[in-house]
């Protein structure tokens, strides 16, 4: 039986890695001297070693359009980035290349026309200029997490996007994803495009309360707590709620204790995401998952991985761990060195070099 491109295509994205805050997330440094040491030849030769098959390479759309430019994009931004789509295809990586922008890129989506037209211009020179790459191991994340509550505008932006990658990369499979965080609720109240050649993704960072303790740069109370346990543990669960000075915050850290975490807990959602996936005949995978380092005891956060990561081969779902050397990290690299992390590689079910 001839099995459809999508789902021979997402073999290719089984176990791999982000690489992130490298060309996306560091507005204020995509100089040439940051992005050629931050990652480099060594990192994509050990993340394929480790058995990785893929990385999701994230794009800010911001310097890529900047001028002078040659075909709609920044000709020496993009050349940089063709440096480390071909390393990565050199050692055997399939490579998502996700467009993955800042707040102000996401708002323009948001509110009226020109900056979806400018959106989908972006994807035409960018699809047009990688399709001539082989599209076995080339795919278009059409964007991460746009933050477009609306749905039914996210459906037109999204369709429309598609069609025209299309346009210019007859052959490449497409990455699409839900219109707010690319959660798994985002993932089951989107309609699937009218295009057979579309992998569907999703993030999972539930629970947030154990994989975003002490993470800076949320709105709320998880930046105030740390080592949170997973699986949840009811001894934890007094001193934990102690640190929060908000009644309601402590409320909602208490119902993440009375929930029981724990890989059973962990499956039962993910089994949501394979529904979908079967329902609507597409293949499904995930792009994002991980638990913040800084703040979290390093047992419970491999444990968490572990469990994500079994949970979603269970289910036949392939997965890229966010990240490979940042503070979600499976490698840490601030000697120069990558250093992988054993008890994460472990729990990833790759092998140390």
């Amino acid at each position: 039986m001839l099995i459809p491109t999508a789902f021979a295509r997402a073999q290719h994205l089984r176990h791999g890695v982000n690489a992130s805050i490298w060309f996306a997330q560091s507005p204020n440094d995509y100089s040439a001297q940051r992005t050629d040491s931050y990652i480099d030849a060594s990192d994509f030769a050990l993340i394929a070693h480790m058995g990785c098959d893929n990385v999701r390479l994230s794009i800010d759309p911001e310097p890529l359009t900047r001028r002078p430019q040659v075909d709609g994009l920044n000709a020496e931004f993009l050349g940089r980035l063709d440096k480390a789509v071909d390393g990565m295809i050199a050692n055997g990586l399939a490579v998502q290349i996700d467009i993955h922008p800042e707040e102000t890129y996401k708002f323009r989506l948001r509110e009226g026309r020109e900056g979806v037209d400018r959106f989908v211009e972006l994807w035409r020179h960018l699809a047009a200029h990688y399709a001539s790459r082989d599209p076995e191991l080339v795919f278009f994340e059409v964007m991460n997490e746009p933050e477009v509550q609306d749905a039914y505008r996210w459906q037109g932006i999204l369709a429309r996007t598609v069609a025209a990658i299309r346009e210019v990369a007859p052959k490449n499979t497409i990455l699409a994803a839900g219109g707010s965080w690319d959660s798994l609720q985002d993932l089951l109240a989107l309609t699937p495009v009218a295009d057979g050649n579309v992998i569907y993704t999703f993030h999972f960072y539930e629970p947030y309360e154990f994989t975003h303790q002490g993470a800076g740069w949320t709105a709320n109370y998880y930046r105030y707590t740390h080592d949170i346990p997973y699986p949840t543990d009811d001894a934890a669960m007094a001193p934990s709620l102690a640190e929060l000075q908000v009644p309601a915050d402590r409320l909602e850290l208490e119902r993440y204790f009375l929930d029981h975490w724990d890989a059973r807990h962990i499956r039962l959602l993910i089994d949501t995401a394979a529904e979908w996936s079967n329902a609507h005949h597409v293949p499904i995978v995930c792009n994002e998952f991980g638990a913040y380092r800084d703040h979290v005891q390093p047992a419970a956060r491999a444990q968490y991985i572990h469990d994500v990561r079994t949970a979603l081969e269970a289910d036949g779902i392939g997965w890229t761990m966010w990240d490979y050397r940042a503070n979600f990290g499976v490698v840490t690299r601030e000697s120069g060195t990558p250093v992988p992390d054993a008890a994460i590689v472990t729990a990833l079910g790759l092998k140390m070099p």
